[in-house]
């Protein structure tokens, strides 16, 4: 099975990157738009698990804690690795120091089942990606005049283990087990 761990987002977030993602589809399909209900912050890309190593990844999981809850502002658009040379399209988040600290946990947690990254967690919504790294001009225009638009906010104090399906029509997720990491957010 595919897994990976994550972050869900509000409600309101995901409405507010809806509109926007609909408006920049209007304008070109040329990039793979990522639907709005997929939208999610990923701590931990796990990849295929066998499902004999499933109850080792929750009981890792498990035991990951901290002392506050995470807080997030979504706001800013951008591309990894550049804008001259798109493969993510992404909207920016501005979060909490202890984020860092729980996707490290988190990635020591799963470190005898599931290989280290080599990249620095750089947390971010990812919105499209392109097969080709090529920006049309018209689009370019309208992420430019988004560029420092904000979504909304997500105060949180639990991540999901999520199972992703890939289908024709696009991945579909599932949330296997949610993790509270953190005193509830009141």
């Amino acid at each position: 099975m595919r897994l990976f761990v994550a972050l869900e987002i509000p409600s309101g977030v995901r409405e507010n990157l809806a509109t926007l993602l609909a408006s920049l589809r209007a304008i070109t399909k040329e990039p793979r738009w990522v639907r709005a209900e997929n939208l999610h912050i990923t701590l931990k890309f796990l990849g295929e698990v066998d499902e004999d190593k499933l109850d080792a990844v929750r009981s890792a999981l498990g035991k990951i804690r901290s002392e506050q809850p995470v807080t997030l502002e979504f706001r800013g658009l951008g591309f990894f690795p550049n804008e001259k040379h798109p493969r993510v399209f992404w909207a920016g988040i501005e979060a909490s120091a202890n984020l860092k600290t729980l996707a490290a946990d988190i990635e020591s947690a799963l470190e005898k089942l599931r290989p280290r990254e080599n990249r620095e967690f750089s947390p971010h919504l990812t919105l499209a990606r392109f097969e080709r790294p090529k920006l049309p001009g018209a689009l370019r225009k309208a992420i430019a005049e988004n560029g420092q638009r904000e979504f909304g906010s997500l105060r949180t104090s639990e991540f999901h283990l999520i199972q992703s399906k890939l289908k024709p029509s696009g991945a579909e997720y599932t949330a296997l087990t949610s993790f509270p990491f953190a005193p509830s957010v009141e």
